[in-house]
């Protein structure tokens, strides 16, 4: 189902409803290709929404903090807004001083997409394109970017990801819903599991040092289940510099097949989410920069920690760090990325 939701520099932006027979349903509009919310049932198969976002398309252009959006041209951090490639510095937008941020001042979250509804063989689907310009926020190359939104009649939300490029460039999409499987409250109950028995440790400026470092015997250890907020607090550097978790994961045995990332369980509601993914890191970010200054759908303040993101991703600063996994694409290679995050509820 489409219906208008407003329009952004005289473009008109739609939003569009995806619904199951089993009665979840996703709502995502082709503005940043946000997920505005996300209803899946709970242990006594009431549907709630678990997701954070506004209720009006101006609040989504005038203050949103990446809620649901779709994220690129480069998802995360580039440190100090530059890259080298074939022996050519590429300056990009600084937007979060002194770093790159998620694509730039008008990234990927910030544009309208060409919509079509299709029926995929998973479910209903939203198909949404985009071509970003060579030279948009300093990236080279033309990229032609299709993302498919899937909502699976197993309750599971698929986002694959392809894209082209006509000049070498760098690639790194990924999604950034805010979720709170209770759907209210605070998510430091939610329980943790992680298959990534390594992260990569960041500076003060949130950007990865270049080592993959052990999480074995620290609060980052998350290979059996653990309640977010249980180690949040300790003093440890990584917390500290990070004001709670805000890391990348490097998954275990991950060579681009699609595989059980993380698992959230959430206790009053029973909710379960399962993150599958093809990429090889995985930003577990506890919500640390919510302040209660932002007020979203049904007037519901978001304080800190009231949400958490899982986003499946290439490492951080990637383009700088050529012991990294590669984020270069090149014409002629297609770009590819999927991404579910599966709803059930606990045995």
């Amino acid at each position: 189902m489409k219906e208008p939701f407003g329009t952004v520099d005289g473009q008109a932006v739609d939003i569009f409803t995806l619904t199951n027979a089993q009665g979840s349903c996703a709502r995502i509009t082709n503005y940043g290709g946000i997920v505005v919310s996300l209803h899946v049932p709970d242990c006594t198969g009431s549907h709630g929404d678990v997701v954070h976002g506004f209720d009006t398309l101006d609040e989504y252009v005038e203050k949103n903090p990446y809620f649901g959006c779709l994220v690129g041209r480069y998802g995360n951090r580039i440190a100090d807004g530059r890259f080298t490639m074939d022996g050519i510095e590429y300056p990009v937008t600084v937007n979060s001083a002194p770093n790159c941020l998620h694509g730039g001042k008008k990234g990927f979250d910030k544009v309208v997409w060409t919509a079509d509804e299709i029926e995929s063989d998973h479910g209903p689907a939203l198909q949404l394109e985009y071509v970003s310009a060579d030279g948009e926020e300093g990236f080279p190359g033309n990229l032609s970017v299709t993302a498919v939104y899937t909502l699976t009649e197993a309750n599971g939300l698929i986002l694959d990801y392809t894209a082209k490029t006509d000049k070498r460039t760098v690639c790194n999409l990924t999604h950034h819903s805010y979720f709170n499987l209770a759907g209210q409250g605070n998510i430091l109950d939610h329980c943790v599991t992680i298959a990534g028995g390594h992260f990569t440790p960041v500076n003060n400026a949130l950007i990865p040092i270049g080592e993959l470092q052990s999480v074995a015997g620290g609060p980052l250890d998350f290979r059996t289940p653990f309640a977010i907020g249980e180690r949040i607090g300790v003093d440890h550097e990584q917390l500290v510099i990070a004001g709670g978790y805000d890391h990348n994961w490097v998954l275990d045995d991950q060579e681009g097949t699609h595989t059980l990332a993380a698992r959230v369980d959430e206790p009053v509601s029973g909710r379960r989410m399962e993150v599958w993914t093809t990429e090889p890191g995985l930003q577990f970010y506890s919500g640390n920069f919510l302040d209660g200054t932002l007020t979203g759908k049904g007037g519901r303040t978001y304080e800190q920690r009231s949400a958490f993101c899982m986003e499946p991703q290439h490492y951080p600063n990637s383009p700088n760090q050529p012991n990294f996994p590669s984020v270069f694409l090149v014409p002629g290679e297609t770009y590819t990325n999927t991404i579910e995050y599966r709803f059930s509820t606990v045995d």
